[in-house]
């Protein structure tokens, strides 16, 4: 009877820790949760040879390798690239968060009110994809885990802007900076 109850006893503490084992979060099996970054995008000019080149920026996207594209929360607007030189530059987007990983793109979609002054006369500037694909530009950037990539759009107005007798096409030249 003695031996009986031990057995029991034994029988009734393997079933209480295989339950115990049972119910516990297998933590090896779960990978850790994404790690995140973030990112920042500022805009800028290098000197050209207009009184202004206006450009209505509506979206900055990047695509990510392995992944998709990727709206930022852009501050849509027009910008005056020629008050962005000299060390000025002004932000598209805020600081946001973003899976860690490298950026293989980025694309800015623009607007239909892009303009451009000559002699005080403002001219229709358009832009060939534009509003349709965007402007694509390569990233290659990399957002690390908790750390911030701050990237900086540098246009070069003065190559961008193709005058053929009164009209004007963008033909954005624009360096991507980290």
């Amino acid at each position: 009877m003695k031996t009986k109850n031990i057995v029991l006893a034994f029988a009734g503490i393997a079933l209480s820790i295989t339950l115990f084992n049972a119910c516990k979060k297998d933590t090896t099996t779960t990978g850790a949760p994404p790690a995140n970054g973030s990112m920042a995008v500022r805009l800028t000019d290098a000197p050209g040879n207009f009184q202004q080149v206006n450009v209505d920026i509506q979206q900055v996207s990047v695509h990510m390798s392995g992944g998709s594209w990727i709206d930022l929360p852009t501050h849509t607007g027009i910008y005056n690239l020629l008050v962005l030189q000299n060390g000025i530059d002004t932000s598209l987007v805020n600081t946001t968060v973003l899976p860690a990983g490298k950026i293989t793109q980025m694309r800015l979609i623009l607007g239909t009110h892009n303009t451009v002054m000559v002699d005080s006369v403002v001219y229709p500037l358009t832009v060939p994809s534009g509003s349709q694909t965007g402007i694509k530009l390569i990233g290659n950037e990399t957002v690390n885990p908790n750390q911030l990539l701050i990237v900086k759009l540098d246009f070069d107005a003065n190559a961008s802007v193709v005058a053929s007798g009164t009209t004007y096409q963008l033909k954005p030249t624009v360096k991507v900076i980290p």
